[in-house]
């Protein structure tokens, strides 16, 4: 894994939680603004083996606020991008980048192995909801990020469950449907508790689906602000939250 590259991991884990690391699988879908700062750390943790799925190319819009959008990978895969920088990181990691747009249709083939763990960081409310019943359902652990978008207060941010989540329209819409599915909402969800203010109509995600089912990619889509600042901090503590998961008792300093 190469000398001294994950010593200070080491001194926190152990040795043996620097193995479990190693050994586990884990699955990023979304690798936006959220997304790619979650596979950033779980990188430099030394993950050893890490799945990238998303669709989308960088584009210019993406400068503010992800990671993997320079001048220099404008109209590139970020499936592709998020590859060789996970690599320029952490060689001896396995990666497997997919550009795939992730829906009801093709959930079934995309989760037949599953990974030890799963991070939702999608911004499309349809696949989103697809995903996560079909992780519940499947039995894969996984943790989800709420709306990051419209945010300013990074001291708001909370780690919980689906179910205790609180102002945030997205996990509203969320719960509804998963009500209404009989799926349970015990799985940890990364979100805000500040309260939103002129929120855009109907605007519930970073970039919501015009149409009533956003299972299709390519809808016209309504853009909400955000910052480079709350979104990174979204992703960085989507990642602390899957090491406490993989770590189980080996986290530091307390029990899972």
């Amino acid at each position: 894994m190469g000398d001294g590259q994950f010593s200070r991991i080491e001194r926190l884990v152990g040795p043996e939680g620097l193995r479990r690391l190693h050994d586990s699988t884990v699955m990023v879908i979304g690798l936006g603004a959220v997304g790619g700062y979650a596979v950033e750390a779980l990188a430099r943790a030394g993950v050893g083996k890490l799945q990238l799925i998303d669709f989308d190319v960088l584009r210019e819009s993406n400068l503010n606020r992800q990671l993997y959008a320079t001048h220099a990978t404008l109209g590139r895969p970020k499936a592709d991008v998020a590859r060789e920088r996970v690599l320029d990181i952490h060689p001896a990691c396995t990666v497997e980048a997919q550009q795939l747009f992730v829906h009801r249709e093709n959930l079934g083939s995309l989760l037949a192995s599953p990974p030890d763990l799963l991070i939702d960081a999608i911004d499309s409310v349809g696949p989103k909801i697809e995903l996560l019943a079909g992780a519940v359902q499947r039995g894969i652990p996984l943790i989800a990020s709420m709306g990051a978008a419209l945010r300013t207060d990074p001291t708001a941010v909370r780690v919980g469950p689906l179910a205790k989540v609180i102002h945030c329209p997205l996990a509203r819409r969320i719960r509804k449907e998963l009500k209404r599915r009989q799926i349970r909402m015990d799985f940890p969800c990364v979100y805000s508790i500040e309260p939103l203010t002129d929120l855009p109509d109907g605007a519930i995600c970073q970039e919501r689906e015009a149409g009533e089912d956003s299972y299709q990619r390519g809808r016209t889509r309504s853009t909400i602000g955000s910052l480079p600042t709350l979104t990174g901090i979204f992703g960085l503590t989507v990642a602390n939250c899957a090491l406490k998961m993989l770590l189980g008792d080996l986290f530091p300093g307390q029990k899972v």
